[in-house]
């Protein structure tokens, strides 16, 4: 372990001196690249560095979990009842002011000490859209029709008690998760011999946890720059000319482009004057439950047919919640 903690350490450091020492002192070969190559690469960085921030939130709120908080005191949390327990979720997961990428590890944790999964799942698809630094920066976005923030937050409570719902209706509390020998063992981190001290267990956590879910990262990363650079947009605006079909084309687009939910509501409102307020909701929605590097990282902690159930969930919730709110309101 430990030696892979130290190589994941230095291709790190490696990749950082090489994106520095090549943006410094060879702009020559800078300009012999071609300029999509470039765009990918500003695109893949943005991502990356946009999500960062957040992952590193959510792995030491998972290894702070994982070291101080007992299944004990999960249970107790949870109410007993579990269509009962599905509002208070909802409820708890505002306060989480993480992103999608950020909340995967720290629910994970918290369903290895025993939280139900549809509770689990709750949590996913609503801490990234209702935590109040997204309701802020949405407002912001649109500060000229600040509706669609307030539409924004509305949706997401309701769908997240929809999607929770159906998961336990479809899946009850049956045990979706990968475990690894290590955790089925759940031995205490050691070193020489003695048991480490559990501030420094939170680091060693932490580290692991960064690395095992940072590949994840980086993969969806790339091809969503790579998606960004070479889909043709055009294409997308003629196809989002009607209003059943364009509430779907900008849900793809949410899930291609895997934005942090803290920064979305910027990029939705450059559509503002081509799609309606219905388009622009689903993706607003749609992203932060699902996208690609979300999906990848899913499938890494969640076993296949369930994510793939999850998906076809999520996707079908937010398209029938999206035409029936354009059906009330617009």
């Amino acid at each position: 372990m430990t030696s892979k903690r130290s190589l994941g350490v230095s291709l790190l450091f490696i990749g950082v001196l090489l994106y520095f020492f090549l943006s410094i002192g060879f702009t020559e070969i800078q300009a012999a690249i071609p300029k999509s190559i470039l765009h990918v690469n500003t695109i893949f960085l943005s991502i990356v560095l946009e999500a960062l921030p957040f992952v590193f939130l959510g792995v030491f709120t998972s290894a702070l979990i994982q070291t101080f908080v007992s299944e004990e005191a999960v249970q107790r949390f949870i109410p007993k009842n579990p269509i009962i327990a599905i509002v208070p979720a909802v409820l708890v997961s505002a306060i989480f002011p993480v992103c999608e990428c950020a909340i995967i590890p720290v629910v994970r944790r918290l369903m290895k000490k025993g939280m139900p999964l549809h509770i689990g799942i709750i949590f996913i698809v609503g801490a990234p859209v209702l935590n109040p630094i997204v309701f802020s920066s949405t407002y912001y976005a649109f500060q000229s029709t600040p509706a669609i923030a307030y539409a924004r937050m509305g949706l997401a409570f309701v769908l997240a008690i929809v999607i929770g719902s159906l998961i336990y209706a479809f899946y009850r509390n049956r045990n979706q998760l990968k475990w690894t020998t290590e955790e089925l063992l759940d031995r205490p981190i050691q070193s020489g011999g003695r048991e480490v001290p559990k501030i420094k267990a939170v680091f060693y956590h932490a580290s692991d946890e960064f690395f095992d879910m940072g590949k994840f990262l980086i993969m969806g990363a790339m091809i969503a720059s790579l998606f960004q650079t070479f889909f043709d947009r055009g294409l997308l605006v003629s196809i989002a000319a009607n209003d059943m079909t364009s509430p779907l084309v900008m849900m793809g687009f949410a899930f291609i482009l895997s934005l942090c939910s803290e920064a979305d509501a910027f990029v939705a409102s450059s559509f503002a004057h081509t799609f309606s307020a219905g388009s622009l909701l689903a993706f607003l929605v749609y992203g932060p439950m699902l996208d690609l590097k979300g999906t990848i990282m899913l499938f890494a902690y969640f076993r296949a047919k369930f994510v793939i159930g999850l998906m076809a969930i999520i996707t079908v919730s937010v398209y029938v919640m999206i035409l029936i709110y354009q059906y009330l309101f617009m």
